[in-house]
């Protein structure tokens, strides 16, 4: 009898990857298109026809059952992705970020069941069915990247609320009337937290230090998370503040959102959480520092242990299961 695969697709505002995926998580053929294209018909048409060349592809290794896809502002119950401004085939004739029916769209095209979630969403589903959250029913999976992501996972179950848009930590206020964030909120978790946000840090922390550093050689607004993290394994002790403030700032959150779900661990995925030895130790002593005893020491701070470049296919073929 054939084996059973799924399709995941991860959409990002530059390009969408694809892959073959067995029920054991080994990716079997995988391919990246471009989601730079101006319109929606030649989006879903260059889509639907990857997933036709996949399935073919891997026509003698078993069947593909569906396809399960992640992207931007995306609502699990309706298959739609809503006002998602990176995206510029996900507009309306005036230019608007608009609702776009993408898994009905997209099952026409190929004749599979598509379902669809945001992609913290899709990297929590990868954790629990391949990574590190296996056999866990209770924890928060929050990325870190060029902004801060989540996927809060509750007696076994993804929490979506009313509407298909709950979980949106990165933009949970941790400083009133703080900096602003694309949102249009200020103070977000995602202004601080995030790789963005540890480059703003930097530029802040050069105005108002003193101190030597490193980073001074180079002009402030060019600035990136990397360039902080080079400087802080090279010894600059100016740039290992900025990450002991980052960390401080994500424990304090983390903290609270212990208080609301009260997970067995907190998951961190992403680009930032290669600077983790700047930052882990403050994160997790002011997280302890501010919970109630009966959390205090029980919560783990974990990390993905997928493959980084794979995650989202992954995460996102979990979802056919």
């Amino acid at each position: 009898m054939p084996e059973s695969l799924a399709i995941g697709i991860d959409v990002g505002g530059q390009s969408a990857k694809c892959g073959v995926v067995t029920r054991s998580g080994v990716i079997l053929r995988q391919c990246v298109i471009s989601s730079m294209q101006p319109t929606l018909d030649g989006f879903m048409s260059s889509l639907g026809d990857a997933v036709k060349m996949l399935c073919t592809q891997t026509a003698h290794e078993g069947t593909v059952i569906g396809i399960g896809a992640d992207a931007p502002n995306a609502n699990y119950y309706k298959g739609t992705i809503e006002s998602a401004p990176n995206l510029k085939w996900a507009r309306d004739s005036q230019g608007r970020p608009a609702v776009i029916p993408f898994s009905e769209l997209l099952s026409e095209r190929t004749g599979l069941k598509v379902t669809l979630t945001n992609d913290a969403n899709a990297a929590a589903l990868g954790e629990r069915t391949y990574g590190v959250a296996r056999g866990m029913d209770n924890f928060i999976m929050i990325t870190l990247g060029t902004g801060v992501g989540s996927g809060i996972v509750t007696d076994g179950r993804l929490v979506y609320g009313s509407d298909g848009f709950a979980g949106e930590l990165g933009h949970v206020c941790v400083e009133r009337d703080g900096r602003q964030c694309n949102c249009g909120l200020k103070g977000c978790l995602e202004t601080y937290a995030s790789a963005t946000g540890v480059a703003r840090s930097a530029r802040q922390m050069l105005q108002d230090d003193p101190r030597p550093s490193l980073l001074r050689n180079l002009a402030p607004e060019t600035i990136t998370s990397k360039d902080v993290f080079d400087a802080a394994a090279g010894g600059d002790s100016l740039s290992k503040d900025i990450f002991t403030y980052t960390g401080r700032i994500l424990g304090h959150a983390f903290a609270d959102f212990v208080k609301f779900s009260a997970p067995e661990a907190i998951i961190l995925f992403g680009g930032l959480t290669k600077s983790r030895q700047f930052f882990h130790d403050e994160m997790v002593r002011e997280m302890n520092a501010n919970l109630m005893d009966i959390w205090k020491g029980k919560v783990q701070v974990l990390y993905s242990s997928l493959k980084e470049s794979d995650a989202a296919i992954l995460g996102a073929s979990s979802l056919v299961w």
